[in-house]
């Protein structure tokens, strides 16, 4: 696209049909195109229910949504709707509806295609411009590299969503959620602890969480504690609350399901630390330059590792025990050849357990915690300790 088509105001269509995750991956892009292109309108394609990742994004004009698993007369309404009503369509991803999306949204378009020539030739034929992906190059960087096409020099910039919370809002909005706790004061240290990914086998052991929680109250920390809605994740935060000493649990908020990613987002601009596995909130986390400690067993960090808010450099290393990038500490268990697999836990399938994150100690995890609250302006002082359960 050139200077003289951007000075007439196109339209552009980014075409993301992925998990939250890569969603929030994905928001280099309309960002850097609105840069590159000044004026310009971008538009996203989403599946429905990943839409909350954009919520108040100020490069994106509008959202569409679509469901993961559409009837045929929902594809056909949303193509219908589409039909070149822009100029240029981005897919940065390989899969087949994202592409014919795509075809059908803009006559010009550019994206990433399969290296298997047999899955991807007819794609290659719909694009201006075709990338081939190699299976280990970082979201973030395989997004770059597509706008790269249109001499966009860099999309590395992650946009967090945001619901627009004032700090000196967050005691009366999250008190609703006490419990019996004393209230929350934002201006006091609090860490966020999502211990629950969306998938089994990248779950870490309730005893490491509750080691973790423990700890984290000693150093003076309120304990916000995250999670999905789904029946899953709160049996396993139960579990974990089961696990935990009386003062540990007086010091915890609940706000599992409480809040959309918009304000999450707006709480850990504020937290002191954020500790989670690989799973859409540690991206957010990241993205938003919260300290954030991620625990990572058979997921390829090359990949998928946490990228700050203005992107990767050096890249993530395939294994180490611990590594540093920006806000991010990724920490690893490679205590065998296969760490990261890359494949869905030990036994192959979701509900798997890792032996990889079975065996990450906690006494690791909790001096790594210490560690980056040390590191922050006034991280050697006394944290004073979160007040005491009060009576209902």
């Amino acid at each position: 696209m050139s200077r003289r088509t951007a000075a007439k105001t196109p339209r552009i269509l980014v075409v993301a049909l992925r998990y939250l995750g890569d969603v929030l991956l994905t928001t280099p892009l309309p960002h850097a195109l609105r840069q590159h292109y000044p004026g310009c309108e971008v538009d996203m394609l989403v599946f429905k229910g990943t839409e909350s990742m954009l919520q108040n994004n100020p490069d994106i004009r509008r959202v569409y949504t679509i469901p993961e698993r559409p009837a045929r007369e929902e594809i056909l309404a949303l193509a219908r709707q589409l039909w070149r009503r822009y100029d240029l369509a981005v897919v940065p991803q390989p899969g087949d509806k994202p592409h014919l999306f795509g075809f059908v949204a803009a006559p010009r378009r550019i994206g990433l295609v399969s290296t298997e020539r047999s899955h991807s030739w007819w794609k290659r034929l719909l694009l201006r411009h075709a990338l081939s992906v190699d299976g280990i190059t970082h979201r973030v960087r395989e997004n770059e590299q597509v706008v790269q096409m249109l001499g966009v020099p860099s999309a590395r910039t992650v946009i967090p969503p945001t619901g627009q919370i004032a700090p000196e809002a967050w005691a009366e909005k999250l008190s609703p959620y006490l419990h019996g706790t004393a209230p929350f004061d934002p201006r006091q240290p609090f860490a966020v602890i999502h211990p629950s990914p969306r998938w089994r086998y990248k779950r870490w052991h309730t005893a490491g969480w509750a080691s973790l929680m423990g700890e984290l109250r000693q150093q003076g920390l309120r304990l916000l504690l995250s999670g999905g809605p789904g029946e899953a994740e709160s049996r396993y935060l139960d579990e974990i609350l089961a696990a935990l000493d009386a003062p540990t649990r007086a010091a915890v908020i609940r706000i599992q399901g409480c809040l959309g990613l918009g304000e999450l987002a707006d709480l850990l601009h504020l937290a002191r630390l954020y500790v989670g596995p690989d799973t859409a909130t540690t991206h957010l986390a990241a993205a938003c330059g919260t300290p954030t400690l991620a625990l990572f067993g058979p997921t390829e960090p090359r990949q998928w590792g946490p990228s700050p808010p203005d992107g990767l450099e050096p890249p993530w290393d395939q294994r180490a025990s611990s590594q540093v990038r920006g806000n991010v500490v990724l920490l690893q268990e490679p205590f065998r050849a296969c760490v990261p697999c890359q494949q869905e836990g030990c036994e192959r399938h979701r509900e798997s357990h890792s032996e990889c994150l079975d065996r990450m100690a906690p006494e690791r995890v909790c001096q790594e915690a210490v560690a980056i609250l040390r590191r922050q302006p006034g991280g050697g002082d006394a944290v004073p300790a979160p007040p005491a359960e009060t009576q209902p």
